[in-house]
């Protein structure tokens, strides 16, 4: 059983949550978590950079000087790789860098990752998150009761406006609904604050699929 406290906005502990171990106290696989990484950041690259070669260069058809006389070095064409305005040799071209991952290894990274920070004490649960009215200087403020004071990864059940206007401009900080929940950010922020309603929704997601509840039992 994992348990953790719940705090308020102003930091003080008002409850306990009991997280699920199917994802929040898995043992950690740093292979798996490492492969998840570099999978998501090369499929977020685009791969649209291009460079010509000396046979798409314009121009070029012509002998630029003579072959001898000169003193200089022999050029059958001025778009050559060596000179200024030339081909380029071995550049970049458009490629796919997209990686292939099973789903379960996917969803196993990500737990692994959610369990680190709870083994790690990198968690913070508040009971809920709800602004009136869009304010960084709310949301600085709700930070400092929870004592986060570096990089953290706010994740709310539902996309929230307000949260997300609020919190934008603030340093380190992200905010991220349950469902978009990622190895990279978690990995990026070293603080996660959640919601009791978003770690629900995260167990409900990422409980492996043998171990979900059904309608019946839910």
């Amino acid at each position: 059983m994992v348990l953790v406290p719940v705090h308020n906005l102003l930091g003080e502990v008002v409850d306990h949550i009991e997280l699920k171990e199917e994802v929040f106290g898995v043992p950690p696989n740093q292979a798996v978590v490492h492969q998840a990484l570099v999978r998501q950041l090369a499929n977020a690259r685009q791969g649209t950079v291009s460079t010509k070669t000396r046979g798409q260069v314009s121009g070029g058809g012509r002998k630029p000087f003579r072959q001898k006389g000169t003193g200089r070095a022999r050029r059958g064409s001025s778009r050559s790789p060596i000179l200024r305005g030339g081909g380029i040799v071995f550049g970049p071209h458009p490629r796919s860098y997209r990686q292939a991952m099973p789903k379960k290894m996917r969803r196993l990274a990500l737990r692994c990752v959610l369990s680190s920070k709870v083994a790690e004490g990198e968690i913070i649960v508040v009971d809920e998150l709800a602004l009136a009215e869009i304010k960084t200087k709310e949301m600085a403020r709700i930070l400092a009761n929870l004592g986060v004071d570096s990089s953290a990864l706010i994740v709310t059940a539902e996309p929230d406006p307000n949260v997300y206007k609020s919190a934008r401009s603030l340093e380190r900080i992200k905010t991220l609904p349950a469902e978009l929940l990622n190895v990279v950010d978690l990995l990026s922020h070293r603080v996660l604050m959640i919601t009791v309603a978003a770690v629900r929704r995260v167990e409900e997601k990422w409980m492996p699929k043998g171990k979900r509840a059904t309608p019946l039992e839910a």
